[in-house]
């Protein structure tokens, strides 16, 4: 099993020059970064295109908010936001989509659509046909921490050592997920920077990320925007820091990152590849 490379529904994702970035299209009204800004399709589409154009190596798009707090919608409700988004990018861009949801029906709509990645913010605990529906359609996974519900996941989160259990929660469902038919070649894990994490929490999984390395598999960060780098750097500089703590974290073994600015990811990106620091995740 190769640690730089993701087997997805139609191709395989392989890299050793730099970090991918994964571009994020939300079509939600109330997403943290960008709610609301694409709910017409149209506009989905030329923000798809966009971000194609930016450099980003794949899109991820999601019809439901993850931010903290933020209550469930109906897996009708967010098919009815990305379906139609779906329908026009399908034959326009050449990079692999991903779906953000954890819902099978949703995911089953999606990867009929076109879509190649499944991103799982809940590891495949919250809906059981997840994971059959992944392998059925031999889908790239991403397998994520989250200490709870968007709705309940900041409230009074704790560990005594962040990385250490969290990288025994992925090496577990990881093996769960091999059980239940899932090529470890589809896998990428993640480890859910501010999902169910305070500020001291976040920044000792950044410092910790090399305990990553042993799970054998790429690793993706989803650093873009959140909250903790802004009480680190304050918003003015906000950029700045994201791509300081990419560049950190590309050194530690991340192989992907989820960015809402792709250009800024890339220039990073590039520089980490000059590095040296483009894909160990091994």
């Amino acid at each position: 099993m190769q640690a730089h490379v993701w087997q997805l529904k139609t191709r395989i994702l392989h890299w050793q020059e730099r970090p991918l970035v994964m571009g994020v299209l939300n079509v939600t009204p109330d997403s943290f970064s960008d709610g609301g800004q694409y709910l017409d399709p149209e506009a989905a589409l030329d923000r798809a295109l966009e971000l194609e154009a930016e450099g980003a190596d794949i899109l991820d798009l999601g019809g439901e908010s993850t931010r903290p707090g933020a209550d469930p919608i109906s897996a009708e409700v967010e098919l009815a936001r990305i379906l139609p988004v779906l329908q026009r990018v399908r034959d326009r861009l050449k990079i692999p989509l991903s779906v953000d949801t954890w819902k099978a029906a949703v995911a089953a709509a999606a990867l009929e659509e076109g879509a190649e990645i499944v991103n799982d913010v809940s590891a495949g605990r919250w809906d059981p046909q997840l994971w059959p529906t992944v392998v059925q359609h031999r889908a790239g996974y991403v397998l994520m921490h989250a200490l709870d519900h968007p709705v309940a996941m900041q409230i009074a989160p704790h560990y005594d050592d962040p990385a250490a259990e969290i990288v025994d929660f992925l090496a577990k469902f990881l093996a769960r997920a091999e059980e239940n038919g899932l090529a470890l070649e589809s896998i990428v894990c993640d480890p859910g920077f501010g999902f169910g994490k305070t500020l001291s929490h976040n920044l000792a999984l950044l410092r910790d990320l090399e305990a990553f390395r042993p799970l054998r598999r790429p690793m993706l960060v989803g650093l873009s925007r959140k909250s903790f780098l802004k009480l680190i750097g304050g918003s003015a500089t906000l950029e700045i820091t994201n791509e300081m703590a990419h560049l950190w974290a590309a050194a530690r073994g991340a192989a992907i990152w989820r960015v809402h600015d792709v250009p800024a990811a890339l220039r990073t990106a590039r520089l980490a590849g000059a590095f040296g620091r483009g894909a160990d995740a091994a």
